[in-house]
């Protein structure tokens, strides 16, 4: 069920009535957020949802054996558990059959041939991020940073909560959890930001992020020889766009849908386009997903403490794991680690040169724009069918320019371009402000003014409606 859909426009008015009329009994609302969340993720596709129920189990009975265990082996080997069987159903569900043909074609290289039949199982959507979310349970669990929960109804609730359950934030227990035992409150001003919230969600998908895609991107990308230098490079640059806007409006309905039921979700951007350089850049961009590799990954590995060599080692292996996370694919995989050795020469060069003072307001504009254009020129490789599309992307950016309109790059897909650019410098106070009037404007108005927001999204958004990116992941 997708966010931007008319099911959905059905689903949550039912599903807020039916919830806030249970608020006051614990045990029910509980019940109604599971069952509607169950609901919500079968609409996608029925079957898979027996791994996230499976997953659910699974974390809330060795969550309760390590609040019970005494013993610092038991406990290593309760948590071991719980990784294995998170990462164990990630590897099976999404890595299996890639990794079983890169075996064969290594062997058929070799000389030696081997016969693999893929196993064709259906991937559960959003495996990645229920799995992320439920080693932050167990292993928070095992930390003594959080206390294990003897209901299953709240770690349920927890790790099937639709808002996140298909492309995030990704939620930690620590921050969760502690809501579910309070009684929701949305008052009249939270409601009202929440549906500003959603609303600019929705203009950013619908209006910029599917329009991009549609006339510019997915033609370009499709056959990059074909375009002027000038169109892949728009492309390329759009394509960066398009990602933000599309992820970040996920994360803006999630967030919106999730304070309509009483909850507060962490921001999940802050303005990533505007970094000086690029570990700037990873703590603005997918702040859930970087900050649970920094506290999951990084530091258990070492982090900065173990000496400058295994501080470089550590980056790269948890950027390689960043780019595998995303998906069974080379690609993914060749785009973490050029980003693992672009923070390791970053570094190197921070240790050899320093960082010095505040630098000039032109030296932050330029490391801004290089950071900009190191971003854009990688996310070819994400972005690209293949190393090979990729590779023909990069080099058809040399193909000769011409600043005359084209078929891709035409006045109408330059100007949303320009929007886009516009929409990411503008400050959060702007959006604020306006949340604020929103908020403090009669019903009627209120009323009114999503009505015609409505209608101009559904008419100025002239593509199909395309799924969100992220929710493949």
């Amino acid at each position: 069920m997708l966010f931007h859909s008319l099911q959905f426009l059905l689903f949550l008015p039912l599903v807020l009535l039916l919830y806030w009329r249970a608020a006051p009994h614990a045990i029910l609302r509980k019940v109604t957020l599971v069952v509607a969340s169950l609901i919500f993720y079968m609409a996608w596709n029925p079957a898979p949802v027996v791994v996230l129920l499976a997953l659910t189990v699974l974390d809330w009975a060795l969550g309760r054996a390590l609040a019970t265990a005494t013993q610092a082996r038991h406990r290593e080997a309760l948590v071991a558990l719980s990784v294995a069987g998170n990462v164990g159903a990630l590897v099976v569900f999404k890595y299996a059959d890639w990794l079983a043909q890169v075996v064969v074609d290594a062997a058929g290289r070799l000389g030696v041939t081997l016969v693999y039949r893929p196993l064709g199982l259906l991937l559960p959507v959003g495996l990645s991020f229920l799995v992320f979310q439920g080693l932050s349970y167990t292993i928070d669990v095992y930390r003594r940073e959080l206390g294990a929960r003897h209901s299953l109804l709240d770690v349920a609730v927890f790790l099937t909560f639709f808002p996140h359950v298909v492309a995030g934030p990704i939620v930690r227990a620590s921050d969760f959890l502690p809501q579910v035992d309070e009684p929701p409150r949305c008052d009249d001003a939270t409601a009202s930001r929440a549906l500003a919230r959603i609303v600019v969600g929705l203009f950013k998908k619908l209006v910029i992020a599917d329009f991009l895609e549609t006339n510019l991107v997915a033609r370009v990308f499709a056959d990059p020889a074909a375009w002027s230098g000038f169109e892949v490079s728009a492309a390329v640059v759009g394509y960066t766009l398009q990602i933000y806007y599309d992820f970040s409006a996920y994360s803006d309905i999630a967030i919106g849908t999730a304070a309509l039921l009483g909850f507060t979700l962490k921001e999940n951007f802050d303005k990533p386009y505007l970094a000086r350089n690029l570990f700037d850049f990873w703590r603005r961009w997918h702040i859930s997903l970087n900050t649970w590799l920094r506290d999951y990954l990084y530091v258990p590995l070492g982090g900065n403490r173990a000496g400058r060599a295994r501080v470089l080692v550590n980056l790269f292996l948890t950027m390689v794991v960043a780019g595998a996370w995303h998906g069974a694919d080379g690609r993914f995989v060749l785009w973490g680690a050029l980003h693992g050795l672009a923070l390791c020469a970053t570094r190197v060069w921070w240790w050899v040169v320093g960082r010095g003072r505040a630098p000039a307001p032109w030296r932050t504009a330029l490391a801004t724009a290089a950071t900009f254009l190191l971003v854009a020129e990688l996310r070819i490789v994400f972005r690209a069918a293949d190393l090979a599309r990729a590779g023909a992307v990069f080099a058809a950016q040399a193909n000769p320019w011409t600043l005359s309109p084209g078929p891709a790059a035409n006045p109408a897909v330059l100007a949303l371009l320009g929007v886009a650019v516009a929409g990411h410098l503008l400050p959060h106070r702007a959006f604020d402000a306006v949340a604020g009037a929103f908020a403090q404007a009669p019903v009627v108005v209120r009323a009114a003014a999503l009505v015609l927001i409505a209608i101009f999204i559904t008419h100025i958004s002239s593509a199909e409606a395309q799924p969100f990116i992220y929710s493949r992941f």
